[in-house]
């Protein structure tokens, strides 16, 4: 089994950007072809996000039951989970574009583990790893302020649109 910070430094394959004075790393991973991450061409890898605040668990969507979204393809489990995504997008969309939460506090993009989540105001969280998400668990407030002050300059870099 391998170590967080093994974990850790497996997401930091990076490429080191200095801009405006501040350090940020950006991760080597599949292209961002709308707002999120994608793998595959799907948002959170085809899993359901509404699945996240109704069943409390990762939920592999459907093709037959999608929303584009800003550029990004969701997957849903129903028409009513679709239906409810759309009236209110922004209630549901992982933070951080679909990065890794813990990665974001970091300051560097990471890919995620779908299973790998938390529900934090309202607000879906994604991390990189179960074990990531465990350092993510030890100060929730304190990575959500760092990824915050983070995300206007990563979103840059990693070249996400609106």
């Amino acid at each position: 089994m391998r170590s967080a910070r093994a974990e850790e430094m497996e997401a930091m394959k990076v490429i080191v950007v200095i801009t405006s004075g501040m350090l940020f790393f950006t991760g080597l991973m599949p292209a961002v072809a709308g707002q999120y991450f994608e793998r595959n061409g799907l948002a959170i890898e085809g899993y359901d996000p509404m699945a996240y605040f109704t069943v409390m668990k990762p939920t592999k969507g459907s093709s037959e039951f999608r929303v584009d979204h800003h550029g990004s393809t969701f997957y849903f489990v129903s028409a009513a989970h679709r239906d409810a995504f759309a009236a209110d997008p922004s209630q549901y969309v992982p933070q951080y574009g679909g990065y890794c939460a813990y990665g974001m506090a970091k300051g560097y993009t990471a890919a995620i583990d779908p299973a790998a989540f938390t529900i934090v105001g309202g607000k879906l969280y994604l991390n990189y790893s179960e074990t990531v998400r465990s350092q993510w668990l030890s100060d929730i407030p304190g990575y959500i302020r760092k990824a915050d002050a983070n995300w206007p300059e990563a979103k840059k870099l990693a070249d996400i649109h609106e």
